[in-house]
């Protein structure tokens, strides 16, 4: 332990039904907990929490979906079979007789179809059931989703992420975003929801002993916020929690267990590409140039990512095309492009057009990545680099949620960001680039292309893989072309584990639910 916080401190310094579904002899687990610097995600029910990653994570304790993921895929979870028709118009849902409300009310399919109707009236943000025109119900166990279009995405989003409501509770609910009582989270998951602290940025979660796949092996799940989770692991206070990639091998050498994965999150650049001359895509490639991807990593990162596909999708997914066009550092090229423009520089080397300096705003964040940490000097190294091209940039450094607000009101001219779900189905293209498709702060809200927004529109409605990714492939090479935001790259993210508890965690792939690269699968828990 002494040795893990020697090093903590020297790198401070540096820039089925029960038993059907795992193993049933492990041992029980008192307690566990987990660990993460920013603490408050929001209240852990479909309305309310934080609308990344960890406020998801959190909420599905307490609420499932019709299916979820084990480390490989879909699995069953409140639908233990799912059946398309022929023409893939409809998928037939046959629930758990087990499956039971936290308050002992049997969950059956009306309230998979009240959940369908409410979220149309009240949308949830993480999956669009527009998509479904209407649920019929059978009898209490089977319940049909028949489709208003042809949709790709259908399991993973509307099966596999959407949460399920109790309709004895949210029926009378006409403002789901102030509901707040004890109700509120009463869900059908693996753990009851007993208190959130706000203020100390700390959830307890406690195991329900008649969840249909078996009771959880952990009897008290809890949340804290730590300034330094590796000290929290170091020294017993946390079960699990992000670390640095320069932590891992001592770490390992502790005993602990250290898991990675490196392509489901992304950071980028975003553009608001609304005013000139961010709207000129030649601005947009002349930003592309201007950056140097392999001295942000070495500095930002030190070494622990790999330079992002201008296509959004990592090497990994199964829809990354590998012929996607890159752009390489070349401030000659950037300079050219901006004397298209009319930007050329002075004799202090200062950009200007019309006798005007070209000067911008960066606005940039201590953002989580994938729960953890990092990228807190990406703006001063853009900075120093579009500086170093000629242009003046006043840098702003603000809260992650202040600077989300901003994204989404529009009011920035280049902004850090980043986001989880590149590793999950290609809907996050749609999502992260045409307006008003989910993606919130995190959209560059961009459909100034026709064949781009069509062919966006298109591989939703493919239900044939190979026809699908042959769109999916011209729709990178169209994003490489415009540039709507400028993906930087995809970080190394690394968890620790002590495995005395005998929870074996690990990264899903794909990510949970639509893409969430987060360790921390309720599957993990169950017996």
């Amino acid at each position: 332990m002494l040795r893990i916080f020697c090093l903590f401190c020297f790198l401070s310094l540096l820039p089925e039904p029960p038993g059907a579904f795992g193993s049933s002899t492990a041992r029980p687990v008192a307690e566990l907990r987990i660990a993460d610097e920013r603490g408050d995600h929001g209240p852990p029910n479909p309305f309310r929490h934080y609308p990344r990653g960890s406020g998801f994570v959190r909420m599905s304790w307490v609420f499932d979906s019709l299916l979820w993921k084990d480390r490989d895929g879909l699995v069953p979870a409140l639908a233990r079979s799912w059946s398309w028709n022929e023409r893939k118009t409809a998928c037939t849902f046959e629930l758990w007789p087990e499956a039971r409300w936290h308050d002992g009310r049997p969950l059956t399919a009306e309230d998979v179809a009240f959940s369908i109707d409410y979220y149309r009236r009240h949308p949830y943000g993480w999956a669009d059931v527009s998509v479904v025109a209407r649920a019929e119900v059978h009898d209490a166990r089977r319940v049909t989703l028949h489709l208003a279009r042809s949709y790709a995405p259908f399991l993973a989003e509307i099966g596999g992420t959407l949460p399920i409501l109790p309709r004895h509770i949210w029926e009378p609910v006409d403002d789901p975003l102030s509901f707040d009582a004890p109700e509120a989270f009463i869900g059908s998951g693996p753990f009851r929801f007993r208190d959130f602290d706000k203020v100390r940025g700390s959830y307890l979660f406690e195991a329900f002993a008649d969840y249909y796949q078996g009771p959880p092996r952990v009897q008290r799940l809890i949340y804290l916020r730590s300034a330094n989770p590796l000290i929290s692991l170091a020294n017993g206070q946390a079960d699990l929690a992000a670390i640095r990639p320069e932590m891992a091998e001592p770490l390992r050498r502790e005993g602990l267990t250290v898991i990675e994965e490196s392509e489901g999150w992304v950071r980028k650049l975003m553009i608001n590409h609304d005013k000139f001359p961010f709207s000129d895509r030649r601005f947009r490639q002349a930003l592309a140039h201007a950056v140097d991807l392999k001295d942000l990593i070495a500095k930002s990162q030190r070494g622990f990512a790999v330079p992002a596909s201008p296509g959004l999708l990592a090497p990994g997914h199964p829809f990354s095309n590998p012929s996607t066009p890159t752009y390489g550092y070349d401030p000659a090229r950037a300079r050219a492009l901006l004397a298209e423009l009319g930007y050329r520089p002075d004799g202090a080397g200062v950009l200007r057009r019309e006798g005007q300096a070209l000067r911008l705003e960066l606005l940039s964040s201590s953002i989580a990545v994938a729960g953890g940490s990092g990228g807190d000097r990406d703006g001063l190294i853009l900075k120093q680099q579009l500086e170093a091209l000629g242009l003046q940039v006043d840098l702003r450094v603000l809260e992650q949620a202040v600077a989300d607000q901003r994204l989404t009101r529009g009011e920035f001219d280049l902004a850090l960001s980043g986001h989880g779900g590149i590793g999950g189905d290609s809907k996050i293209l749609n999502e992260m680039i045409l307006p008003n498709r989910g993606g919130a702060f995190n959209s560059a809200r961009f459909d100034k292309n026709p064949e781009l927004t069509l062919l966006l529109e298109k591989q939703l409605m493919e239900m044939d893989e190979e026809k699908r990714r042959a769109l999916v492939f011209r729709i990178q090479e169209l994003l490489a072309e415009e540039l709507p935001a400028l993906p930087l790259y995809y970080p190394a993210n690394l968890s620790a584990y002590r495995p005395e508890k005998g929870i074996s965690w690990y990264f899903t792939r794909g990510g949970l639910g639509k893409g969430v690269p987060i360790p921390q699968n309720k599957q993990a828990l169950l017996p």
